[in-house]
């Protein structure tokens, strides 16, 4: 079972703010003019259709593609001071699965910060990576290649990565494409204990079912901006309407009651 969550909060600058964001690989630009801020301390999906520009954008906020226009700040500083505040979990398909390492040494990369310019591993690494492993139940698969593991084993030691990173600012591109029942449901739980503690974040979403369960705010996207705020105030039948362009059937049953 899912827990409810948590009321939207913010004090201080926003944990993630963009200021008329433009960015794309050619003469179009495939997002633009995004302003958009997530408080800290909450856990937020970003949605739109195919082609609407989300992993576009989380490319951009990691600094991953270069913008065309507008800026990124996290918690009220440019992108380049605060990197080390953000942890990233790409998608599973623009991943080499076939790179020979182990699981252990995957999530070990996520202590680049600690482990300095020679990357000499000591025992104190390994233990905190086992760590994470065991958040993600995966312990028991430390030393499995990782081209090994089924597609939710590979999303659960990506995640654990990022959590061995210790950062406050979490960016998940759709963590949970292609993963099972289970598998959804323990990362869930993991990402809202990490909102829990205080932790913010922000997620390429591609279910619209389980946004309202899942989320605290919702940004709807197709190229620009059409809403963004609380999920009971922004993710409405009508915003999605005007993303989807009326190609969605049942928004009605995806919504919460209380936006309509």
């Amino acid at each position: 079972m899912v827990s409810a969550v948590s009321p939207d909060r913010q004090s201080g600058p926003a944990a993630l703010g963009l200021r008329g964001l433009t960015a794309g690989y050619g003469a179009e630009p495939a997002i633009e003019g995004i302003d958009a801020a997530f408080p800290a301390g909450t856990m937020s999906a970003i949605v739109g259709p195919n082609g609407a520009g989300k992993s576009t954008l989380i490319k951009t906020i990691i600094g991953a593609l270069k913008p065309v226009a507008g800026q990124v700040e996290v918690f009220g500083q440019p992108l380049a001071r605060s990197r080390d505040r953000l942890a990233y979990v790409p998608q599973r398909a623009s991943v080499d699965w076939d790179f020979p390492t182990r699981v252990i040494d995957v999530v070990t990369m996520g202590l680049w910060r600690d482990l300095g310019l020679f990357g000499r591993v000591r025992a104190r690494h390994r233990t905190r990576a086992m760590e994470c492993l065991g958040l993600v139940s995966m312990a028991d698969f430390a030393d499995r290649q990782i081209g090994q593991l089924s597609g939710g084993q590979q999303q659960r030691v990506f995640l654990a990565r990022a959590l061995a990173q210790g950062a406050d600012l979490y960016l998940l591109d759709e963590p949970f494409a292609g993963v099972d029942a289970a598998t959804e449901a323990a990362i869930i739980a993991v990402l809202h204990r990490l909102r829990a503690e205080g932790r913010t974040l922000v997620a390429v979403h591609h279910d619209l079912s389980t946004v309202a369960a899942y989320f605290d705010r919702v940004l709807i996207l197709n190229r620009r901006k059409v809403t963004e705020g609380p999920v009971a105030q922004a993710f409405t039948e009508a915003a999605l309407a005007r993303a989807y362009g009326g190609r969605l059937h049942g928004l009605s049953a995806m919504v919460p009651a209380a936006a309509e």
